[in-house]
């Protein structure tokens, strides 16, 4: 599950979003959830997730969670960053 905290409409918050679809319709199609969370509109749930800067990306599941902030416009810092394997969609922090 991956949950992606922006500030509303801005262009930083836009291509961190096309940047994500991106990757979760390529090499991660089909593997994860994503839930887009505008903090203006529900800021309820960036105090919960302890999120301080926009954009947010968090891997909720597989445990452990990760983080990265940022535009999220480098595919492979992504995919490392949150522990994922493109092949399977799954963590490999255990591996």
């Amino acid at each position: 599950m991956l949950r992606l905290f922006v500030a509303g409409i801005t262009p930083r918050s836009r291509r961190a979003i096309e940047n994500l679809r991106r990757i979760c319709d390529g090499p991660l199609a089909g593997r994860v959830d994503l839930e887009t969370v505008d903090i203006y509109q529900q800021p309820h749930l960036a105090s919960l997730h302890q999120v301080v800067a926009a954009p947010t990306l968090l891997r909720l599941e597989p445990l452990p969670q990760r983080r990265l902030i940022g535009d999220l416009s480098d595919e492979a810092r992504v995919l490392r960053g949150l522990g994922l394997d493109p092949r399977f969609g799954v963590g490999n922090d255990e591996r």
